[in-house]
Formats: structure tokens, C-alpha cells, sequence
């Protein structure tokens, strides 16, 4: 039950009143007998020596045995009906206190409840967040991973496009030191690709990504594995920081331009067919 649902006319009790009535009811337990009992007592044992003097004086301890059955039937009725009366009341307010204690007992459990509940609720964040944690965690170690590929598919790009088997613009001593910084900057690579497609007319960007087979081959090669990182990004992201961060960073920028330039290439040219000359500058 929340707190919407719960009527102001049962409110939540507070702990510690509850906590001084907690214990089971007996009227017999601790040091003390209950007072109702104890009050009880006194009024019987003083209705019986009542009693006891009433026959003494009206018909004798010795001659009561001879009265009729019906009249001592009659006088313990009339004498013991008020004693019934009595213990019935007392039986009565004892019975209440103990239903009392019991509804309290009730409601100290509906407390311990609300408080496991909240309980629960924070170690299930806590997890929650620990998982997510974990989630992220390993997903970094799959996008080093994946990194690593496309930097290594990018640098064949690039070689197929501007070392000797290409333009051969780049030297080959420059290739090299490129190829040796990859295995500590997995982007180099990119860098170097953006460099080429937005500093250069849109022919060239497109000869340069997509001017031979070879290279038209590294560049769906790199495609899809991006697009399984973004993928795999949206299962491991909520809030999608990390697509974010992905499409943002140097390989996300040749992504882009990579799928421009096959689902809209320039004019006089059609994806897949290669019927120029992949290294001019026109």
C-alpha cells in the first residue's frame, strides 16, 4: 500500500509507540499480573465469603444439605450469575488488549515491510547500476578492439590510394611511420583519409574511396564493421553517448563521408563501376 492509497483515517503508527506494545499479550507474563485480573480476584473471593456468611446466617452450613435440589439449583444461579457477569466483562477488555497488540504487531510488520521494500528498491539500483557498469565496461574493450581493425582496414585504404600501387603522392618512408604509430593512435589513418576527402574536390574524394575494386572492397569491409560497433553501442547505451562519441570520432567522420559518396556519387560516376581512371585529380 503507497501513499496515495493509504486513508487518513489509518495512518502509519509511529514506530516507537508501536515498539512499547510489540510484545504478545499475557496477562500472566512478566512481573506483574494484570490489574483487571487482580480486581477480578478481589471481588470473587469477596462475593464468595459474602456468600459464605449469607448461609452461615440465613440456613446453616449443616442444614443445607437438606434443602431441595431446586432451591440450592435457584441460589447458585442467583449466587455465581453476577461472579459469570463480572469474569465475562474482564475476559472481555483482556481480549481487547491482546487484539490491540496484535493489530500492532501487524502494523510493526507492515513497517519492517516498507523498509525491506526501500531496501530492496536500493540494492536493485545499486546492480542495476553496477550491471550497466560492467556493460559499458566491456563494450569499451570491444570498441579498442574493433579500433584496432578499422585502423588497420583504413591504413589499406589509404596505401591502396596513395602509395606505389595508387597516386604514389605519399612516399613510401611517410607510409611506413604511419604504419608504425597504428599500433598506439588506431586512428591515424582516418586522420590522414579526412584529410583527403574534405580538403579535395568531391571526383577525387570518390576516386580516392571508391576508385577500384580494392578499394571499394576495404571500404564496405569497413562499413560494416563500424555499423556492427554502432550496434552493438545500442545495446550497451541507453542514453546513446557512446553512438555519439562513435560517429564523432575520426572513424565516424570517414563513415559518413563513405556513405555519401556511394549512396550519392558526383556526377559521371556510378557506384561499382569503374570506367576511369582511379588517380587523376579531375
Amino acid at each position: 500500500m503507497n501513499d496515495q492509497s493509504q486513508s487518513a483515517s489509518d495512518p502509519v503508527p509511529d514506530i516507537e509507540a508501536v515498539k512499547s506494545r510489540e510484545s504478545a499479550f499475557n496477562p500472566y507474563s512478566g512481573s506483574h499480573i494484570d490489574w483487571r485480573v487482580t480486581l477480578g480476584a478481589i471481588i470473587s473471593v469477596s462475593w464468595l465469603a459474602i456468600l459464605g456468611l449469607y448461609i452461615g446466617h440465613s440456613t446453616g452450613w449443616t442444614n443445607i444439605g437438606d434443602e431441595p435440589i431446586e432451591r440450592v439449583g435457584n441460589f447458585l444461579e442467583g449466587a455465581f450469575a453476577p461472579l459469570a457477569f463480572l469474569w465475562l466483562v474482564i475476559g472481555y477488555f483482556l481480549q481487547k488488549k491482546e487484539l490491540m497488540q496484535n493489530t500492532d504487531a501487524i502494523k510493526m510488520q507492515y513497517i519492517e515491510i516498507q523498509k525491506s521494500a526501500a531496501q530492496a528498491e536500493i540494492q536493485s539500483e545499486a546492480i542495476k547500476a553496477s550491471e550497466l557498469h560492467a556493460r559499458r565496461e566491456s563494450f569499451l574493450r570491444i570498441w579498442e578492439s574493433v579500433r584496432e581493425q578499422l585502423g588497420a582496414t583504413m591504413g589499406f585504404l589509404f596505401l591502396s590510394s596513395q602509395g606505389a600501387t595508387g597516386s604514389g603522392q605519399v612516399p613510401e618512408q611517410v607510409i611506413a611511420s604511419l604504419w608504425a604509430k597504428l599500433g598506439q593512435d588506431p586512428d591515424v589513418f582516418s586522420r590522414q583519409m579526412l584529410e583527403l576527402t574534405f580538403a579535395r574536390p568531391d571526383r577525387y574524394a570518390y576516386k580516392v574511396l571508391y576508385g577500384t575494386e580494392t578499394r571499394t572492397r576495404h571500404c564496405e569491409n569497413f562499413i560494416f564493421n563500424f555499423e556492427r560497433l554502432l550496434k552493438t553501442a545500442e545495446d550497451f547505451d541507453d542514453d546513446g553517448m557512446i553512438r555519439d562519441a562513435l560517429l564523432g570520432s575520426p572513424n565516424g567522420y570517414v563513415y559518413k563521408q563513405m556513405l555519401l559518396y556511394r549512396d550519392n556519387p558526383p556526377q559521371g560516376f556510378t557506384y561499382k563501376t569503374y570506367d576511369f581512371e582511379p588517380d587523376t585529380m579531375d
